[in-house]
């Protein structure tokens, strides 16, 4: 695996970071559980120890549901998803791609989408993978 280091922030700036992400780009993935479906994020994987706030981890807000396993972190001023522990892996986070610098969710052509609703950790005899979303640019 090839490590990537980033920085990156919510809208407003207030809550800045640098995250060292595990298999750079590779490992993008949306989440088909209601609340990811809602929110409809690009996330990107980091190590626990490869998130580093430059400022504002204090103005975090944490929001959890259902199992409350998985932690949810969102800038108390914009609102925006920052990053969240995982509940399949509780060793990673899901980092935002649209709050990484130069990153737009539309540069990756194709994103995984892990099946939130029949969750890995709740039945593993079911594929993780619910599908595939692309991305095709207008005039491709």
């Amino acid at each position: 695996m090839q490590s990537q280091t980033h920085t990156g922030a919510c809208h407003c700036k207030s809550v800045q970071f640098r995250v060292h992400l595990l298999d750079g780009l590779k490992m993008a993935s949306r989440c088909s559980c209601s609340f990811c479906a809602m929110r409809g994020a690009v996330a990107l994987t980091a190590p626990l120890d490869g998130l580093e706030f430059i400022q504002g981890e204090e103005l975090l807000t944490l929001y959890r549901f259902n199992t409350k396993v998985a932690k949810h972190y969102f800038c108390s001023k914009c609102g925006i998803y920052t990053h969240h522990q995982r509940r399949a892996n509780p060793n990673e986070y899901g980092i935002n791609a649209a709050c990484l610098e130069g990153l737009s969710p539309f540069d990756f052509e194709e994103i995984k989408v892990t099946d939130g609703v029949n969750h890995p950790s709740d039945n593993t005899s079911l594929p993780p993978v619910a599908g595939v979303l692309r991305f095709i640019k207008d005039g491709a």
